[in-house]
Order: structure tokens, then sequence, then C-alpha cells
């Protein structure tokens, strides 16, 4: 056999041997229950989270302290899901951090998350274009992963006689065009509307953009460092009202939540009907009407966000596993148990 032939021979053989070798491989591979990942997209699992029922079943959850901040829409699901998540995955510390100054919310916890102070964030707001901008300036992208939905409810003293207001009569009382409860169908008694500062938080953001429209808030409106405090002043003084995330407003006992609609014979309860009245409460509370915020039928709903810092590093994987976490059977399950709408 010519020289010619035999290399022909030794190629074809080669060949042969590596497909042979690779088709077993990748049979023990298939058969094994070992997990192949690319190098470039090392965060992602074989499984979505929408198809796995309890935290002890997602993967890449990473070891080490992991720092967070944001929202503080978020605290009652941070407070039914934060201990079982160390339960399950004790090297996965979590620890809220709140900012060195100023006041806790999603802006504030997206400012820390660019200067590099969080591992990943909480908001109640998507993403503004200049967090974007910054993050690029950095050298790295920002991703909002949505995992619940959350509607802003309004709150008024629970004596207060209104049937519920729409969206324009809500921004008439916030801008101060109207300051007597008389000229929208309730007692004349003078308006006392509360909200925290724009700069501290999403609600009042997202509160700014959908219901303000960007109009200035009115002299009349008195604002407010917490929603705990907030409603406890509502409940005290007869013409106050307030807003926040209908988790933190609807099974309260000292307050009335309003119906809301976009027109006046079409107002939507936050809450199930029938209304439990204050006198019933502690013993029954109100619960979240549900289907209407699912369906979009309440007028101000919006979803939350964990917002990931994208840059390949042990950041970006600590906050698409919380993400992944809180998308499971479990984490929905958790979420709607902490009085949050199911995303899935």
């Amino acid at each position: 056999m010519s020289k010619k032939n035999e290399t022909v021979v030794l190629v074809l053989t080669l060949i042969v041997t590596f497909g042979l070798t690779s088709s077993i491989f990748f049979w023990l591979i298939k058969n094994s229950g070992i997990k192949l990942f690319s190098l470039n997209n090392s965060s992602q699992t074989l499984k979505q989270p929408s198809s796995i029922n309890t935290f002890a079943e997602v993967t890449n959850v990473p070891s080490g302290l992991f720092n967070y901040g944001g929202s503080t829409t978020w605290a009652p699901i941070r407070k039914e899901v934060d201990p079982i998540i160390q339960t399950v995955f004790p090297q996965f510390q979590l620890r809220y951090t709140d900012p060195t100054t100023g006041a806790p919310g999603s802006g504030s916890g997206i400012k820390m998350l660019l200067n590099n102070q969080l591992a990943f964030s909480q908001s109640s707001r998507p993403i503004k274009d200049e967090e974007l901008k910054q993050a690029q300036q950095r050298g790295f992208t920002l991703q909002e992963i949505p995992v619940a939905i959350d509607g802003i409810a309004i709150a008024v003293h629970p004596n207060l006689s209104i049937s519920g207001l729409t969206l324009s009569q809500l921004k008439d009382i916030y801008t101060g065009k109207v300051i007597n409860w008389q000229n929208l169908g309730g007692p004349n008694l003078k308006i006392r509307p509360y909200s925290r500062r724009q700069q501290e938080g999403g609600t009042v953001e997202f509160f700014d953009e959908n219901v303000l429209e960007q109009a200035k808030f009115g002299a009349n409106v008195k604002f407010i460092s917490t929603t705990t405090q907030a409603l406890r002043e509502v409940a005290k003084n007869p013409g106050s009202i307030y807003y926040a995330s209908a988790a933190e407003i609807i099974g309260q006992c000292g307050v009335k939540p309003l119906p809301l609609g976009r027109k006046s014979d079409r107002l939507v309860p936050p809450y199930q009907e029938p209304f439990i009245p204050p006198s019933q409460c502690p013993q029954k509370r109100n619960q979240l009407n549900t289907a209407a915020f699912k369906s979009g039928e309440y007028p101000i709903t919006r979803r939350l966000f964990v917002i990931v810092k994208q840059n390949h590093q042990s950041d970006q994987q600590a906050g698409e596993a919380y993400a992944n976490l809180l998308l499971t059977s479990q984490g929905q399950e958790l979420i709607s148990r902490a009085g949050f709408i199911r995303i899935r």
C-alpha cells in the first residue's frame, strides 16, 4: 500500500474512533445526571425556574456573604423568603444593607448597586435610562427580573364617607387642585394628603409618573418618612389620605382602603368584597383583590424586580440565584403569603 493510501486510512480510522468516543461520552453524560454549562453563560440552569417546585432544586447558588438592599415595599417578601433561603442554602448568606445617607428605597438601592455597595438590589420600579447609562460607564450592565405583581392602594380614615376615587380625582388631591372632600362627594372636611419624598422610593416615583403624570406635588402635601408613620397619621386624622403598596394597606385595622377607577362608574376595590370594617379587625382582615390586580382591572398595578449586575462575577450569580429562587413554585407561594400577587 502506498504512503498516500496509508495516510487516508489512518485519517478515516481517527475520525471513526473520535465519533464513537464522543457518542459514548455524551450518552454517559446524559444518563449520569451531570449538567453541562456554557462558559459564556454559566449562570443558566438546564431547568427554568417556573418548572422548579422547591428552593432545594435551584442550582448554581453561590457561597459567600452578599449585601443587597433597595425597595421598602419588598419588606414583607424579605420577611417570608430570606429565612427559608438561609435554611436551604446556609452558604448563601444574605444581608440587607441600608444606604449610608438618605432613606432606603428602589432608587437608593440601584444607586448603591452602581457604586459596588451591593451584590444585587430589589426595586418596585423599572430601571431608568440614566441608570443604564451609568452602569455602562462603569463597565457592566443592569438587568431587571420581574418576580411579583403589586398594586398601589389608597388609605383614608375609617370614618371618611366616600365611595372611592378616580385617578383624575386622586391627581387633583395631590397637586392641590382639590382641597376639600366635599368637592369629591364627601363631607365638608379639609383634605390632608401624605406622601414620602420622591427621592426616597420607587412607589413615589411610580405614583409621580403614573398618577400625577409628573405634575408637581401641591403645597398641601405633607411629606413623611415611612409608611408606618403615615398610616398612624391617617388613622388619627379624619381628612387624611395616603398611598402605598397594597400589601402594606389592605390588611391594616386603623385605615380604610378606597376603591379606584379610571372612570367614576367603574370603581374597583383593592380588597376582596365584601369589605371587612375595622371593627371586625384583627379577628378578620381584608384580603387582596388578586383577580383585579392580575387582570389589570385595578388601575394602578406594577411589577417588582430583582436588579442584577451583569458583570460575569459572583454578584451576577448571586442576583440571578435570588431571582431564580423567587420564581420557583415555593418562592411564588411565599410571595403570595407576603401579600403580593404571583407572577407565575
